[in-house]
């Protein structure tokens, strides 16, 4: 394995399933646990004060980690961000909110405001950001409801209502940015801090 004898342990503070696969698939020995912080009130008080989505973002991914208390360890938090024309999308809540939501995005330009922090002791030691844009086509309604067909119970855990790593790569014309980070883990940035950290072998 790729991991330090004497490197400190890591710890991943989320409960997305596709995290925690990017981190494994990459050969990192790591425990997880789903770290519990009151999303919807962040966003909705860093929406009425004017906070920016990536500052939101940031605090969401701080605020996680900080939830795990291992010391030693190098906590890594994480969270997104779908802005599309000043709207923040947030998890589908049904098969309408889904509908709603890609019928909005639909030949439309979005930005996923992807953040990432790593704690040790409860004091943040890196941070890394990034703002991936995708445009989705022009979609037929037919489309979109055989899409919810098929998608329906996995979108239903994703912001925006996709899954760009199944079916969903079929909404989009473009994308710009690291594939990793429009998942949701910035992976190349993370390892390369694990190793300057003395994590992960050079």
């Amino acid at each position: 394995m790729f991991q330090k004898p004497d490197g400190p342990a890591i710890i991943l503070a989320s409960g997305s399933a596709i995290r925690r696969q990017l981190l494994g698939d990459a050969g990192v020995v790591f425990e997880w646990t789903a770290a519990s912080v009151d999303e919807d009130s962040i966003k909705q008080s860093s929406q009425a004060e004017g906070v920016m989505p990536a500052e939101t973002a940031m605090l969401l991914a701080e605020l996680k980690a900080a939830r795990i208390r291992a010391p030693g360890a190098l906590v890594i938090g994480a969270d997104q961000l779908l802005i599309c024309e000043d709207h923040w999308f947030d998890k589908p809540r049904d098969r309408d909110d889904a509908r709603a939501q890609l019928r909005f995005l639909r030949g439309k330009t979005h930005h996923l405001h992807t953040a990432m922090s790593v704690l040790k002791d409860g004091q943040v030691i890196w941070h890394h950001a990034a703002a991936p844009s995708l445009v989705m086509r022009e979609f037929s309604d037919e489309f979109l409801e055989h899409y919810l067909n098929r998608e329906l119970e996995q979108i239903l855990h994703c912001v925006g209502g996709y899954r760009l790593e199944g079916p969903g790569a079929q909404l989009f014309d473009r994308i710009t940015g690291d594939h990793t980070t429009i998942l949701g883990l910035p992976l190349l940035p993370l390892l390369g801090f694990l190793r300057q950290h003395g994590a992960l072998l050079k």
